[in-house]
């Protein structure tokens, strides 16, 4: 049982992450295509001098995290050393460049001014997904601390 922790926990994580990252790519994909068209004073947009920024940084980081979660699930369901470094490789890429566009919210949000619900929407689910992405890279790496809670790094039977 013990050594299923980290998978049971990692599970949902992933499909939160999935669901979420997903959100974001929507969101930002629609936000990014107003800033270039110029219509950032249309009601539902707004913004300030981050906001370009903020969105190149967000669908960057929407589909890094879309891509690591595709890893994510191969490595649950194999739940082995060999398919932990394609999977722990990417999660840690997408969490680096979820917390550039967590920084990146925060300082729009720190700015000011007036944003539409739709950009309010992007920041929040990035500002939860540097946590949660966070959360799950950990989850993944359980078994560097401890062989009991998942595949770790030295598996004396590999390849035997």
């Amino acid at each position: 049982m013990a050594r299923t922790v980290a998978r049971t926990m990692a599970a949902p994580l992933l499909f939160l992450n999935l669901i979420m990252y997903l959100i974001v790519l929507g969101f930002a994909s629609w936000c990014l295509n107003r800033y270039i068209n110029g219509q950032t004073s249309h009601p539902s947009m707004g913004g300030n001098g981050a906001t370009g920024h903020f969105l190149t940084f967000a669908i960057l980081a929407a589909v890094l995290g879309i891509v690591s979660k595709i890893a994510g699930g191969s490595h649950l369901r194999a739940w082995r050393n060999d398919s932990l470094a394609a999977a722990g490789s990417s999660s840690i890429v997408a969490w680096a460049v979820t917390a550039l566009a967590f920084g990146l919210a925060c300082k729009e949000i720190n700015i000011g001014g007036w944003r539409g619900w739709r950009l309010r929407v992007v920041e929040g689910f990035i500002i939860v997904l540097g946590v949660t992405q966070f959360l799950y890279v950990m989850m993944l790496h359980a078994g560097f601390f401890s062989s009991r809670y998942g595949p770790g790094y030295r598996d004396p039977d590999y390849g035997v």
